[in-house]
């Protein structure tokens, strides 16, 4: 996950969970009420405000080591911060989906649904595209875009 950090000057700091360390991962775990990273990541996903905080302040205790949670937050949060999915998460959606697919043959409409969803949650929309064509399911695309015209 990207979380994009609006800065009080408009600049726009990106920090990716993959960045994080496994001891930042577990602080955020237990922030959370001792939560499981998978559940971190889906209110991620869902711009959950004390997740999205968690994050942020995993990244600024590193270099305010004393920075506890209780005392870190982010004024204007819900104009400042945002969670997106990086290429690679797109990636393993669209993956995940196909083994699933491929058993009912239907992946083509499986995608075609889940892509809207995954084009919201991108940090760059075209890394949807572009996953797709990997995939071989450009065709999607194209299909999308001539339908639109």
């Amino acid at each position: 996950m990207i979380i994009s950090f609006t800065q009080d000057d408009g600049t726009v700091e990106q920090l990716s969970t993959d960045d994080l360390s496994a001891r930042e991962a577990a602080a955020i775990e237990e922030a959370l009420g001792d939560t499981q990273w998978q559940r971190v990541e889906a209110l991620l996903q869902l711009q959950d405000p004390t997740a999205l905080r968690a994050v942020v302040w995993a990244f600024r205790k590193r270099e305010q080591k004393d920075l506890a949670f209780d005392d870190f937050d982010i004024p204007g949060w819900r104009r400042r911060l945002r969670a997106r999915i990086s290429r690679g998460e797109i990636e393993d959606a669209l993956n995940n989906l196909m083994v699933q697919a491929l058993s009912s043959r239907a992946e083509d409409t499986q995608i075609d649904l889940l892509t809207p969803h995954l084009r919201k949650l991108a940090a760059d929309p075209a890394d949807v595209d572009a996953a797709l064509d990997g995939l071989g399911k450009g065709h999607l695309v194209r299909r999308r875009q001539d339908s639109a015209a």
